[in-house]
């Protein structure tokens, strides 16, 4: 990245491209995010995405932090939002799968988020970047856990976040697939 991208309207040309090839990533994976692509979702000349990011994988990595702090924050902002109590398995399971599968249950959306966490394997950029995203996750469900009258140690957590891929995974191939209700049906008789 070039010292333009430190003054306010380089910021702002920078983090409209990341948004871009945040979007573009939500919405059709890696494949999706190209130069001209992004440029054009960000309402940019096509110059801008070389100006500002060293690579493609550089972008690509921009992009992945911050759809995934987005998430993140997200996930926070639901977690300021609860109160200490105890509340049923059918409410903490919801809760636990918006973090790990996103609000949105359609199949493409959660097959979508699916693919690009497997497709990270082939990143080596992004590995250390999916290893941190994944260790605060992993302290968000840890809370959300706790704030709703569960403890939960990090070895049981890892089992239940198992769980709940293998049943995605599992429904994503099924002839009338619906993975948030199999990861719901497999957690809530996890937790119950």
């Amino acid at each position: 990245m070039t010292s333009a991208a430190s003054t306010p309207k380089g910021e702002r040309r920078r983090a409209a491209l990341v948004t871009a090839a945040a979007e573009l990533l939500v919405e059709g994976g890696f494949d999706a995010v190209r130069h001209r692509a992004v440029a054009d979702r960000a309402g940019l000349p096509l110059a801008s995405t070389t100006y500002y990011f060293d690579s493609l994988d550089d972008l690509v990595y921009a992009a992945m932090e911050h759809y995934g702090r987005s998430e993140l924050a997200r996930g926070r902002a639901q977690l300021e939002r609860l109160s200490t109590e105890q509340r049923g398995v059918d409410t903490l399971v919801e809760l636990v799968l918006d973090q790990l599968l996103g609000e949105d249950p359609a199949y493409d959306a959660v097959l979508l988020r699916y693919e690009r966490l497997v497709a990270t394997g082939r990143r080596p950029h992004l590995r250390p970047l999916m290893r941190t995203l994944a260790g605060e996750l992993r302290e968000l469900l840890t809370e959300i856990f706790a704030r709703s009258g569960v403890e939960i140690g990090p070895w049981r957590l890892e089992q239940l976040i198992a769980l709940v891929d293998g049943a995605v995974v599992n429904a994503l191939i099924e002839v009338d697939p619906d993975p948030r209700a199999a990861a719901a049906r497999m957690l809530r008789a996890a937790l119950s």
